[in-house]
């Protein structure tokens, strides 16, 4: 099967996403239950590939299916959840991908055709994760994974499925990708549904808001959660959702929490209780609703009919104007604070810079980011146009570093327009254009690109005859660029205009001209705007007080943001005492904390340079300016990201490089500070590297950092230890701090947690052996044996294997081991731990570096 779209009318039926609201509009749409949970009863083996089983006992999944349709299911989801190339590699069964998913599709239409049901029953094709972890966290590229489902999608098309499913997805960048591969292969609906920790982010740290505000903007039918709980702890996740939705929003909780009975898996909550909770989660707002784990017909029928009396929710048609990261979601009001765009990662003018490029380097970029970010920007600009380099790949690298680096929105700054797609295409949070005009073949690139990646962009009402001549030139320009975007299929939340400054020395109207452009479009229009400041003050003396004061004067005409140096203190304190004086939200505190860490101090011209690099330096010294901590723009982050906010300040650089996660130049450090110092090994770890990573895992509990940089911070580390380890001198009384063996366990096959902790551990001296994942528990007592271990760490993902812990538990108990055992993962709790005697429980890496240092007795650096 190849890779090219499928044509509508290439397959006897396609679902149209008018058909599919439609439907959503007319009833609360009902999913099926669990199907995983379910096969297992009925005696799938742990560990074999579920869709080769499904293919080979057909009867089993076709009466499950028929049993839902009859309990009052809409929508069934074909058995397709792993059916892609890189989970069957893990089988051996590649060269049946086509074979397996088409005969699958077949499965869930012969259970329609047989239940004989006479509402429309439709199949949904399932993709998931691949369990591969995108660059740069892992090594899998997007355009990999893109080509990885889109063969997958390809062959469900023409199987004949009716929309898509991506679910139980805890990376959003993945998430796009598969978003990507459906959307560039048909035209069928999507539903897209993640799975949420208890602290309401998925594993990789996204919060629901952001989750669905990038999803939607990329046009997404629908939008929710599954898995992850019961319904009742479900609420406040859709309840986030709803209130920014412009799509419906879906949840399928499990059956409640799991629990070990009689040796198996169960769930605490009865059908009629699901059925119960199932309402308010209706109430909250989800109109499409199903169950997930442990989910019988009887809890889906207890569903259908506790909602029969209930409305449909209401699908939102106003569209939020907002950017974010993976993490975070910065909201852009026309009445809240003002807010600035950093301008300074641009190589024109500043040779440092374009040499940096020139040898492929990035590490000017991301200190200017993080500057720009403790001097108080709200977005960061990105532009890399200069000579001698390959811009497009020198973009993707730059975002690829920033968004590592920092967690702040990336403006997307190129006058090439494939250059601006792939940004794009790997940034995973919702990004700004930086800039469309009205240069016909750009415009009409540029608005689909905006369209298709969810991006906001900037209207610059300039055309290829240049500068309009007048304010109405610059109006029609203005109307003509919009109007193209709405027929998109855009809204007028999706644009920031720009008031297109000029020089006052050269256009003595020219400030009346932006001010004028500031106030039609925010009073007329209900249009954001932005400006560049520089320009109006062009060839004029002590330029910072006529960009000040025009900067206070456009403010208070409605400006919304301004392309700025957030460097310059008389500007930046400037827009904080407009905000100040026209009495924004929390205005006052921000005015006082902002100026008291950045003085503006008035001197002659000739020192005026100076004074300022003094200023902003030690400015810098002291920590993220009060913009960075602004309440009421940005969601779902407590910090400002890796590298902003953190105490790696005055501290060696090793120990920054991996506060940073910086693994291109730790070894280079470790190397220098090794010959300059005559730093010992053993001295660079137990006095750099440790209090490092320990601050790294501070920082990850309080959810200033999430699972990107303590990956980033983790790997930084292991490359300093492989390069010193060899060094370390032989020392008869010195000893490891323990001996760990820790698995997945048998018939699990997912390990991106463990791998995790794995790598923390050894990170703190622990020696560790890896066994890997689908580790039969003899296995794992085989190698404690022999290992003498102090501590088994168990890893299990899936609600199914979680009874292999307690066997392990067993085993340990019946061969006398003094090994004590610890276990985690996405479905373990503290009280599963506690049932099948284990020693202990941890939520995630930092917590399981914790728990093995108290069971071992090993007191706290």
């Amino acid at each position: 099967m190849n890779l090219k779209r499928v044509q509508k009318g290439t397959i006897d039926r396609l679902m149209t996403r008018e058909e599919f609201r439609q439907l959503i509009n007319e009833k609360i749409v009902i999913l099926d239950g669990a199907t995983g949970s379910n096969l297992f009863k009925s005696g799938m083996p742990k560990g074999v590939c579920p869709e080769k089983w499904v293919f080979e006992h057909p009867r089993i999944l076709i009466d499950l299916q028929k049993d839902y349709i009859a309990a009052g299911s809409d929508i069934v989801y074909a058995p397709t959840f792993t059916g892609n190339r890189i989970k069957f590699e893990e089988y051996g069964l590649v060269d049946r991908i086509e074979e397996i998913n088409r005969e699958l599709v077949k499965l869930s239409k012969m259970a329609i055709e047989e239940s004989k049901v006479s509402r429309k029953v439709y199949v949904a094709g399932d993709l998931s994760m691949t369990g591969e972890q995108l660059y740069p966290v892992g090594t899998l590229q997007l355009e990999e994974l893109v080509n990885v489902y889109k063969e997958q999608v390809a062959i469900l098309v023409d199987a004949g499925v009716d929309l898509f499913v991506v679910e139980t997805m805890m990376s959003l960048n993945e998430c796009r990708a598969a978003v990507l591969a459906i959307k560039e292969t048909c035209d069928l609906p999507i539903m897209v549904s993640l799975t949420f920790k208890e602290d309401g982010r998925t594993f990789y740290g996204t919060d629901p808001t952001t989750a669905l505000i990038v999803l939607q903007s990329m046009g997404v039918d629908a939008v929710g959660a599954n898995c992850s709980t019961g319904p009742d702890k479900m609420i406040d996740i859709i309840s986030q959702m709803k209130q920014y939705a412009t799509v419906p929003i879906m949840a399928k909780p499990n059956a409640g929490l799991p629990k070990l009975v009689d040796g198996e898996t169960v769930y605490d909550l009865g059908p009629k209780e699901f059925g119960r909770d199932m309402a308010e989660l209706v109430k909250a707002g989800a109109g499409i609703v199903g169950g997930c784990c442990g989910t019988t017909k009887e809890h889906i029928k207890e569903l259908h009919d506790a909602v029969q009396t209930l409305s449909t929710p209401d699908v939102a048609s106003g569209k939020v104007r907002a950017l974010t990261t993976e993490r975070t979601t910065t909201f852009i009001d026309l009445d809240s604070k003002f807010m600035v765009i950093g301008e300074r990662i641009n190589p024109t003018g500043k040779k440092a810079l374009q040499a940096e490029l020139r040898n492929g380097d990035l590490d000017l970029v991301i200190e200017m980011a993080e500057e720009q970010l403790q001097h108080g920007a709200d977005i960061l600009d990105i532009n890399m146009g200069t000579n001698g380099i390959d811009e497009r790949q020198m973009m993707v690298n730059a975002v690829y570093e920033v968004t590592c680096s920092v967690d702040a929105p990336l403006s997307i700054d190129s006058s090439h327009v494939d250059v601006i797609e792939a940004a794009l295409r790997i940034y995973p949070g919702r990004a700004l254009i930086n800039s469309i005009c009205l240069e016909e073949e750009k415009m009409e690139r540029l608005i689909p690109i905006a369209k298709k990646y969810g991006a906001m962009f900037i209207l610059l009402p300039l055309s290829k005859a240049g500068l309009p001549k007048d304010m109405e030139e610059k109006k029609r320009i203005l109307h003509t660029i919009m109007d193209a975007a709405l027929d998109a299929g855009l809204t007028k939340e999706d644009i920031i205009v720009d008031g297109l400054v000029n020089t006052v020395g050269a256009n003595k109207k020219a400030a009346f001209e932006t001010i004028e452009t500031i106030r039609y479009c925010k009073e007329e229009l209900g249009v954001a705007t932005v400006c560049g400041l520089s320009n109006i003050s062009f060839g004029l003396p002590d330029r910072q007080f006529v960009n000040s004061t025009f900067l206070a004067w456009a403010i208070q005409a409605g400006l919304t943001m301004a392309i700025a140096n957030p460097a310059q203190d008389l500007l930046m304190n400037t827009a904080f005492a407009a905000d100040l004086l026209r009495n924004k939200e929390g205005a006052d505190v921000r005015y006082i904390e902002r100026v008291t860490n950045h003085p503006v101090v008035v001197t002659p011209k000739d020192k005026l340079g100076e004074a300022v690099a003094l200023a902003n330096s030690a400015a810098g010294s002291k920590g993220g300016s009060a913009a960075s901590s602004t309440s009421g723009t940005k969601v779902g982050s407590e910090g400002s990201g890796a590298g902003a906010g953190t105490s790696g300040a005055n501290k060696p650089p090793i120990y920054t490089a991996v506060l940073k996660g910086n693994r291109k130049h730790i070894v280079d450090m470790v190397k220098a500070e090794m010959e300059s110092n005559q730093t010992t090994p053993q001295e660079i770890i137990n006095n750099m590297l440790i209090p490092a990573i320990t601050e790294v895992g501070d920082m990850f509990e309080k959810q200033i950092y999430f699972l990107p940089q303590l990956i980033s911070s983790a790997e930084a580390m292991r490359l300093a230890i492989d390069y010193l380890e060899p060094m370390l001198e032989s020392n008869a009384t010195d000893q490891k701090l323990g001996t760990i063996v820790i698995a997945t366990v048998a018939g699990d096959i997912h390990d991106i947690g463990k791998n995790l902790v794995a790598l923390m551990l050894k990170n703190y001296g622990f020696d560790v052996t890896d066994l890997g994942k689908d580790v039969p528990s003899e296995k794992i007592i085989e190698v404690a044996k022999e290992k003498d271990a102090d501590v088994i760490a168990l890893s299990a993902l899936m609600t199914t294997t979680m009874v292999e812990m307690k066997r392990v538990v067993e085993l340990v108990q019946a061969a006398n081991l003094r090994a004590k055992v610890i276990i985690g993962g996405a479905v373990i709790t503290p009280s599963y731990a506690s049932e099948i005697e284990a020693d202990g429980y941890s939520k995630d890496a930092n917590e399981a570096v914790l728990l093995v240092k108290r069971l071992l007795g090993i007191g706290e650096e």
